[in-house]
Formats: C-alpha cells, sequence, structure tokens
C-alpha cells in the first residue's frame, strides 16, 4: 500500500553533516504524518523527529538544535538534516509515515521503511 525508501546515510566523522530523503510512494489518500525514528543493536527504536502534513514538527531532546526535519508535501518526501554529527548519533535510521490509503476501502496504517545507517566516527 505503501512504499518507502531511504537515502542518505553513510559513514562521518564527527561535528560533520548528513542529509536523510525519504520518498513514499503507493496507493495514498493522504499521509498525516512522516517521521524519523533510529535504532541502536540492542536497545528501542526512538523517535528522532516528526512533521504533520500541516507542517507542525516535534524534536527528541538529543538532537534539537541539531537536526531539522522537513516536508515536501507535493513530492510526498521527508528530508532530515543532520548537523553537528556526535558519535552517539550512531544508529540505523528508519523513516515512517502514517498514511490514509485505498485498498477496496479506506483504512489507516504506519508504515516503514528498510532503514538506512548512519555511522558517526570520533
Amino acid at each position: 500500500q505503501v512504499q518507502l525508501v531511504e537515502s542518505g546515510g553513510g559513514l562521518v566523522q564527527a561535528g560533520g553533516s548528513l542529509r536523510l530523503s525519504c520518498v513514499a510512494s503507493g496507493t495514498i489518500i493522504s499521509i498525516n504524518v512522516m517521521g524519523w525514528y533510529r535504532q541502536v543493536p540492542g536497545k528501542q527504536r526512538e523517535l528522532v523527529a516528526a512533521v504533520t502534513s500541516g507542517g507542525s514538527t516535534n524534536y527528541a531532546d538529543s538532537v534539537k538544535g541539531r537536526f531539522t526535519i522537513s516536508r515536501d508535501n507535493a513530492k510526498s518526501t521527508v528530508y532530515l538534516q543532520m548537523n553537528s554529527l556526535k558519535p552517539e548519533d550512531t544508529a540505523v535510521y528508519y523513516c515512517s509515515c502514517r498514511a490514509l490509503v485505498f485498498t477496496t476501502k479506506t483504512s489507516t496504517g504506519d508504515y516503514w521503511g528498510q532503514g538506512t545507517q548512519v555511522v558517526v566516527s570520533s
């Protein structure tokens, strides 16, 4: 119903920057929220940032002032600009969305991308 394709992960030194992108496609009627989560092996997945269709944003305290989430509704794309990266930002970053879709009938569901690895070296 919804496919999310992420890009932009990689290896960067502490203090550097990366920009993650995620494009949504499928039988989408509307997307209510798009966001980014991250997960380290052995730990819980945590919300990094999210943005609503109306442009409201929220961030984890650990990334405030360093990360910026933005959304291009026309392109069904969400971005995460990550600046001043720290080793503790190392994780697999997942794109997600809550979308209203059509499959015979309409329904709302949560969808996830495959994840993109971010490694920050010290």
